[in-house]
Parts: C-alpha cells; sequence; structure tokens
C-alpha cells in the first residue's frame, strides 16, 4: 500500500484523454487514484476539471498533443502512451515543462512480426488477390487460366529481404524470416556492432546499398524528422525493379504520391501496408488519397498490433506504469520513459551504476535511443571506464502524488493519501 503523504492531500486523478473504456486500468489504480475517461479527439473537448487536476494521463493514438495543448494542463506530470509510437506527443515540449512520458514498447512484438511475416507471404504468393478472383467469380481450371491468373507469383527461397531498423519487432522478423528461406539484409545506424553475428543475417551500413541489394523491402523504424518520406521517389529508383515494400511502422516514412506511380509503373510490384500518412482512412478520398487507384495493394487498418492477448497486455502495462509513478519518485520509478532527455532533473537521477546508464552496459537498447543520447551514454561509459567520472549527484526524486511536486531532499519514500473506500471511475466530458 502506499505510503500517507501528509494531511490535506486529495486522491490524484489520472484521466483516459481519448477512450471510454476504463475496465482494465480500474483493477490496477483505483487503490491510489480516482480514473476518469474524457473521450476526446482534442483538448478543446477536455473538461476543465481535467485540465486543472489531471496528475497523469493515458493516451491513444487518437488525440494529439503539441506543445500549446500541454500548457493548458495545469497539474499533470506523467503521460503514458497506451502503444509503442509516441509521435503523436511532443516530447520535448513535455519535457520543458517537467512532463515525464511513457509508452509501452514491447507488448506487440509478435503480433506485428506475424503481420509483417503474413504481408510479405501474400505478396510472393498473391493469396489475396487469388482468394478476390475465385469472390468475384471468375472460373480458373485449366493450366492456361491458372497461368494468367497467378502471374507474379514468386518463389521465396534465395530471394533477398531488406529490414530497415533493427529492434524488437525488426530481429523478430529477421528470426521468421530466415525460416522461410530468405537471405536477410539490415541497416540500422544505431546498432552495436555483433548484432548481426548473433543472429546470422546480414548488416549493410547505408540505405542505399540495403535498396539496391533487397527483393523486398520492410520498414521498422520510428517516424522522426530526419527520416520522414525515406521511402520517395528517389530512394524508390535505387532499389531492384520489381521489388516489394511493406509497411506496419509508420506511415509518414513513405510518400504515397511516390508510391501510387511506382506501383503503377511496375517498379515496385507490390505493397502491404498497415499505416498511411493520413489517418483515419479513407482510401477512396479523391485527391486526398494518392492510393485511390493504385494496383497490387494491400492496406489494412492499423491493425497489426492487435491480438485479444496484446490489447489486454498493453493496457495492463500502461496502467502499472502510471501507477509506478504514482507511488515512486519521477523520472527513477518509471520504466518507459521516452523523454528523460528533456526532463529537467538531474542526470543521475536515471543513470545506472556509478552514473553508467543502462544502455552502454546493454548495447541492445541502442536502437531506441535517440542519436544525441546515444553519443552522450557512450561518452559516459568511455569516461568511465578511464576513471574519469565524477562522483554523482544527489537525486532529488519528484512525487505526483498530489497536486502539487513534493521535492523531498532527503529521498525518502513518499507517496500519496488513499481511501479505498473513494475510489471511483467517471467520465468527464
Amino acid at each position: 500500500m502506499p505510503m500517507p503523504n501528509g494531511p490535506g492531500q486529495t486522491r490524484p486523478l489520472v484521466a483516459l484523454l481519448d477512450g471510454r473504456d476504463c475496465s482494465t486500468e480500474m483493477p490496477i489504480l483505483k487503490d491510489i487514484a480516482t480514473v476518469a475517461f474524457c473521450d476526446a479527439q482534442s483538448t478543446a473537448e477536455i473538461h476543465e476539471k481535467v485540465l486543472n487536476e489531471a496528475t497523469a494521463a493515458l493516451v491513444w493514438h487518437a488525440i494529439t498533443l503539441k506543445k500549446e495543448d500541454l500548457a493548458k494542463f495545469k497539474a499533470l506530470k506523467l503521460i503514458v502512451r497506451i502503444g509503442s509510437a509516441f509521435d503523436n506527443i511532443d516530447i520535448k515540449a513535455a519535457g520543458e515543462q517537467g512532463i515525464a512520458v511513457c509508452n509501452v514498447p514491447s507488448y506487440c512484438v509478435e503480433e506485428v512480426a506475424d503481420t509483417t511475416l503474413s504481408m510479405i507471404l501474400n505478396l510472393y504468393r498473391r493469396t489475396i488477390f487469388l482468394a478476390n478472383q475465385v469472390k468475384d467469380g471468375k472460373r480458373i481450371s485449366t493450366p492456361e487460366q491458372i497461368r494468367e491468373s497467378a502471374t507474379g507469383c514468386a518463389r521465396i527461397r534465395n530471394e533477398t529481404l531488406g529490414i530497415i531498423g533493427l529492434g524488437q519487432v525488426g530481429m523478430a522478423v529477421a528470426i521468421r524470416a530466415k525460416v522461410f528461406g530468405f537471405n536477410v539484409f539490415f541497416f540500422d545506424p544505431y546498432l552495436s556492432d555483433g548484432i548481426d553475428k548473433v543472429l546470422g543475417i546480414n548488416r549493410v551500413f547505408t540505405l542505399q546499398d540495403l535498396l539496391f541489394r533487397s527483393d523486398c523491402i520492410t520498414l521498422h523504424c520510428s517516424l522522426n524528422e530526419h527520416n520522414h518520406h525515406m521511402i520517395n521517389d528517389f530512394t524508390i529508383k535505387q532499389m531492384r525493379p520489381g521489388a516489394f515494400l511493406i509497411n506496419v511502422a509508420r506511415g509518414g516514412l513513405i510518400d504515397e504520391t511516390a508510391l501510387a506511380a511506382a506501383l503503377k509503373d511496375g517498379r515496385i510490384r507490390g505493397a502491404a501496408l498497415d499505416v498511411l500518412e493520413n489517418e483515419p482512412y479513407n482510401i477512396q478520398a479523391g485527391k486526398e488519397s494518392p492510393l485511390k487507384d493504385a494496383v497490387n495493394l494491400i492496406v489494412t487498418p492499423r491493425t497489426s498490433w492487435y491480438s485479444e492477448g496484446s490489447a489486454q497486455e498493453i493496457r495492463e502495462c500502461a496502467a502499472h506504469e502510471v501507477r509506478r509513478g504514482i507511488t515512486g519518485k519521477l523520472p527513477s520509478a518509471l520504466r518507459y520513459c521516452v523523454n528523460r532527455d528533456y526532463l529537467n532533473v538531474p542526470r543521475s537521477a536515471y543513470d545506472g551504476l556509478n552514473g553508467t546508464s543502462l544502455s552502454s552496459l546493454f548495447p541492445l537498447a541502442a536502437p531506441f535511443l535517440s542519436p544525441s543520447a546515444l553519443m552522450e551514454q557512450q561518452a559516459a561509459a568511455a569516461a568511465a571506464a578511464a576513471g574519469l567520472m565524477s562522483s554523482p549527484s544527489v537525486v532529488v526524486p519528484v512525487s505526483i502524488g498530489g497536486n502539487e511536486i513534493k521535492k523531498d531532499p532527503s529521498a525518502s519514500s513518499t507517496s500519496v493519501t488513499t481511501d479505498p473506500n473513494t475510489s471511483d471511475s467517471s467520465g468527464i466530458h
């Protein structure tokens, strides 16, 4: 049970900003917080009580929180994104305002990797296209009719699969693809040396080299200002003629106008997308959708992450992260904070042993770090090895349990006053 945080303290308010169902979160949080839902699509739809009093927020992907949106919250200290992507939240602005942002990074690795292989198999074996022919009543019986209908079906063994971004999903895809006979190559500039040897796959060090070598390319990287429209008219021309393209990562990685043109003239033989640049999906929206009349295209509605198991797991993980934030200290109590570099707290609050960051001890964490954070942590590790690391500064943890931030210089355990009899979940509109 949380320890009392002093007289007069009220129960913290946790708000689900863009949803209505709190049935999974309530059992995890009801003894320490009041849980409310807003069902909002923008901050303009959020009730003033939430803007003034919410200590923590749970967020799906339907709402965007920019700098000006974050400024409307008066007591907010923690945002947990129910999902792995957090490009709908300005994490730098949040950190500057003292708001920690977390995600749930590994809840759907298996689902997304399985979906990726399903899309690859559909493109190579043209399963969905052949099924649609049968559904449309086309008669296919003679060898000539089969040859005409199944034109484009290809053998997988000894084909080259190129993976852009070898994080958890990328690794899972690589392991699965090898079983089907693919020669697997990957490009990831932030990975430590030797991962290719561990997995028995091949590494290239430029995007151009990967595009040139690959018969099929699959994207598994985050979206940022450096890789927006990474797949464009120029990079498509660097691909092998007739390559396949799969994207289950971020819609903004692909210039959809360039992709539509490449599908039309056959430079790309087929594409499968679970994400688009503009969502929710409206692929029949005329000028707003360059892919409307694209051929050899499979589109699914951002469901690669979903299974009954992952849907439950993601919500439980997000709620537990909120609980850690309420009962512990920020940011050290958080397991999945993504904006530590921007939070106005001592660096040692989240460093590892002797001030050396944990990712320098465990290089597999490197793909999930920003380049600046990676350089900083590598420098810290080198200094520690040379015996030059200064003594870590005193950590001043922060409790988010009450309506006001409480700083505890003695670093003693502090939490919130709770009254299990007053727990509730309410909808605030």
